[in-house]
């Protein structure tokens, strides 16, 4: 199960909302309900997190780029909303993926294609074997098959300004979201969404 909102800086302080994640399909989604939520361009911070497994966090500083942080990125890559942060940490980009899957074999401008016959399967085969995807060890080595690491991934700065440190946030566990709430000065708004 999944607890996801959002803080918007104010004035003020803190506004909390439930970010209903029903809605979001894409990490683009989840920046823009975060800027939708901002008063004034101010900081937006989206916190996620998935049953004392992982936690995450979004910083949106108004048309700025996100930062993100995740707490366990092995353990979110195995989570749809998770896998959505560490893809774009470790770079992954689905329009790539795309990409990969095309066949550009040169028949694509109208060109005949060629076909050759070989009895011992000849150099498409050989090549192919050459090309082998897996290590000897049985890991996947293509290009952006990197797998997420044990431990945190991202920016552990983005909330230092914010009066949580780098090194608080990489020792946070269990009930990480409500302590990151605490030092931010927004527990109330957030048991609030709860």
């Amino acid at each position: 199960m999944y607890f996801a909102a959002l803080l918007a800086r104010t004035e003020d302080g803190w506004e909390a909302s439930d970010m209903e994640l029903d809605d979001v399909e894409s990490l683009s989604d989840l920046i823009d309900l975060a800027r939708s939520a901002s008063v004034d361009d101010d900081t937006v911070v989206a916190l996620i997190e998935q049953e004392d497994a992982w936690f995450g966090v979004v910083r949106v500083d108004g048309e700025e780029d996100p930062r993100y942080y995740v707490s366990n990125a092995s353990a979110a890559s195995r989570s749809s909303y998770g896998s959505m942060l560490t893809d774009e940490l470790l770079g992954k980009d689905e329009e790539d993926d795309e990409l990969d899957e095309l066949d550009l074999d040169g028949t694509e401008d109208g060109e005949d294609e060629v076909i050759a016959s070989y009895p011992d399967g000849g150099p498409a085969d050989r090549d192919q074997e050459d090309d082998d995807e897996d290590t000897d060890d049985g890991r996947d080595v293509r290009a952006g098959a990197e797998p997420a690491p044990a431990g945190p991934l991202g920016d552990p700065r983005l909330l230092d300004d914010l009066g949580v440190s780098h090194k608080q946030l990489m020792t946070l566990d269990g009930d990480a979201l409500s302590e990151i709430a605490e030092s931010l000065g927004a527990t109330e708004v957030l048991e609030a969404v709860r």
